[in-house]
Parts: C-alpha cells; structure tokens; sequence
C-alpha cells in the first residue's frame, strides 16, 4: 500500500483544494510505483508548527512509503513533481520541501 503523507505550516486551505492536492498526489504516486491507485492512500494535515531553517515562513514536510524498492530515479521524480504540485497549490516554496521516501517490508505492513 503506497502512502503519501503531507504536512505543512499554512493556514488550513480550503476543503475543495486539499482534495484537489491529495487526488493529485494519489494519481501521482499510483504511477510512479506502478500500483492501482485503489491501493494508495493520501493524508494532509495544514497548520502544523515548523520552523526550516530557522524561520516560521511556509514549508512543507512529506513523507512516502511503499512497499517494495523505489529507485533513485523514482525518487528523483518523486521530488521534482510533488514539490512543483504543493508549490503549485499551496505556494510552498520548493526549497522549502523536504520529502522522506521509505521502502516497506511486505511483513511490516498490515
């Protein structure tokens, strides 16, 4: 199961564009990982404290996991284009992203 979790320092958007970020996400990663999107699962949460170096301006925290390998080619990727989406949408300044991607074992995943 593919997850992609999203948390962020901005004010609470409105509902219809945390849903327009997470179906985004989902279709995203879905192809990326080459897993029906029926299995993904997308989380955000807004108006979380924290701080990037040293200062409160917006930023951005994500984190992707799945079961199986992904290659440094698709985590380059990966990056790239759910930086420029939360840019896009939230104004999240892509230098202002960090994304951790870690590969589940099929056992430690239920």
């Amino acid at each position: 199961m593919p997850l992609i979790q999203v948390k962020t320092s901005i004010a609470q958007p409105d509902q219809a564009i945390v849903e327009q970020i997470l179906k985004s996400l989902s279709a995203e990663l879905a192809k990326q990982v080459s897993k029906p999107e029926s299995y993904v699962m997308t989380a955000f949460e807004a108006a979380v404290p924290m701080t990037f170096g040293g200062t409160f301006d917006p930023v951005c925290y994500m984190e992707v996991k799945n079961i199986g390998t992904m290659s440094p080619n698709q985590t380059k990727a990966m990056s790239q284009g759910f930086s420029q989406k939360i840019n896009q949408i939230l104004g999240v300044p892509v230098n202002r992203i960090y994304i951790e991607f870690a590969d589940a074992k099929g056992a430690m995943w239920g």
